[in-house]
């Protein structure tokens, strides 16, 4: 099996939500230092859980600062634990109940120093949390309709509860769990995509990376940029599109289209604390121009434009491009 070959298989295995070991960076201008939980990052679980008549699940809050509002469960992760434990845990602490997720929702970072992972699940047991067994977790917790009155500690939550109901009723992308594979730093691996046409047919170019110190068609991979201590993840794509596209830059429209998946792992503090997102990103146009018949020149070879002419392939891309069917992440 040659280059391309294994770069279409991985390339496939991504849009299908899966992931890949992260073995090297590309542009990193020091040596990768990792991060580690509570000291270099914060990773931060989210749960959205209806129940048969499509009340949300919501406790009320113990802490000093927000003490007798209302709040989704939610809580910080703690060193050693998965995404998925994580949310388990908080839950069950805060509301009482057992709960499996259906998939994850929506990303919100502000760089690696604040992640929130929101995820959409489901009731498997338990019972609600009663004034009776209020701790320092909580105080209680009940079904909220969204109309009766509830003092919330914060309206940001109104959104994520639209975006569950929105979900349950119609999915808008595949269900989506973190796959378990370790990573040491908070980073991208970009499917960074541009569009041209041929008379009616689409003609669709992915962005790849030749290993450096080998010889250009020997290896290929998808780009992989980390995120640095107060890079936002759409701030890093165009920093790395500007980088590497810089004559081209200022006509260019760039989407953040969404995670097709994220990788985790956590079971060694210090070592396995980051998160791989594997992220599509859409370049195009924003005028017409002379070059409009190819993607955007590049600088130096470290990049090359590769044509997708698996026919599957390229239509599966375009289609999750058109649709928006891929996990939404919002950098605040």
């Amino acid at each position: 099996m040659d280059s391309l070959d294994i770069l279409e298989e991985n390339v496939e295995k991504i849009l299908k939500g899966e992931g890949l070991e992260v073995r090297e960076f590309d542009s990193a201008r020091e040596q990768v230092q990792p991060v580690t939980l509570r000291k270099d990052v914060c990773y931060i679980v989210a749960a959205v859980i209806f129940n048969s008549k499509e009340e949300v699940l919501m406790v009320q809050e113990a802490k000093t600062e927000c003490y007798g509002r209302w709040y989704l469960p939610a809580g910080r992760m703690e060193s050693g634990e998965s995404i998925v434990e994580a949310l388990q845990r908080e839950v069950k602490e805060e509301a009482g109940i057992d709960c499996q997720p259906i998939t994850l929702l929506l990303v919100q970072e502000q760089g690696p120093q604040w992640v929130r992972l929101i995820f959409l699940a489901v009731v498997t047991g338990g019972s609600l949390k009663t004034t009776a067994e209020a701790d320092d977790e909580s105080l209680q917790a009940q079904w909220w309709d969204g109309e009766s009155p509830l003092t919330l500690r914060g309206r940001d939550i109104l959104s994520l509860i639209a975006a569950g109901l929105k979900y349950q009723q119609n999915p808008w992308f595949p269900a989506l769990s973190p796959v378990d594979i370790p990573c040491q730093v908070i980073c991208q691996r970009l499917l960074l995509t541009f569009v041209t046409s041929r008379g009616e047919e689409d003609r669709l170019w992915l962005l790849l990376c030749n290993s450096s110190g080998e010889d250009a068609s020997s290896h290929l991979h998808l780009p992989i940029k980390i995120s640095n201590e107060r890079c936002t993840v759409t701030w890093a794509v165009l920093r790395f599109v500007k980088e590497c596209m810089s004559s081209s830059y200022s006509r260019l429209n760039i989407t953040m289209c969404g995670i097709l998946g994220l990788q985790h792992n956590g079971r060694v503090l210090g070592k396995t604390d980051g998160i791989c997102f594997n992220t599509l990103v859409f370049l195009e146009y924003s005028e017409a121009g002379p070059d409009m018949g190819g993607p955007p020149p590049l600088d130096g070879d470290r990049y090359r434009w590769h044509e997708i002419t698996n026919q599957r392939m390229r239509a599966k891309m375009l289609q999750r491009i058109k649709e928006g069917s891929i996990l939404p992440v919002h950098s605040l």
